[in-house]
């Protein structure tokens, strides 16, 4: 048995009385099973998580959802409390993850909070008490 199924072996002699080798493979299997059936593009997923971890981009999102409307980044800068630059930079990240969308309008540039922004705020909003 080596070390990295030791204490799996353990888990399992505890939970069913005993274990065997074919327990241990099992249970992998299994749970590799789970794995596999991940979202071909989980990578997505993991980058808009990433993209809300930022206090900057997590702000953005918010005052977009708040606001309900297209914002102007002239509109954001100043809430946000960041160099022009960085305001930019973090809307780039949010639009490639696609957390917000973006329009140009001749010099203006606008941005939209997404749905699937909404849905990510809104699953935490709605599980942040039972996360305590």
């Amino acid at each position: 048995m080596s070390q990295q199924t030791d204490r799996l072996e353990r888990l399992i002699a505890d939970q069913e009385g005993e274990c065997c080798a074919s327990d241990i493979e099992g249970r992998v299997a299994t749970l590799k099973r789970h794995v596999s059936d991940f979202p071909a593009d989980s990578a997505r997923d993991q980058a808009a998580l990433k993209a809300l971890s930022n206090d900057t981009r997590y702000t953005i999102v918010r005052l977009l959802i708040a606001a309900d409307r297209e914002l102007c980044v002239c509109e954001i800068t100043p809430v946000v409390d960041v160099s022009d630059s960085a305001v930019s930079h973090a809307l780039s990240d949010l639009y490639e993850t696609g957390l917000v969308s973006r329009r140009k309008d001749g010099t203006w540039r606008y941005y939209e909070a997404t749905d699937r922004a909404v849905a990510l705020t809104d699953a935490l909003d709605e599980t942040r008490e039972s996360a305590r």
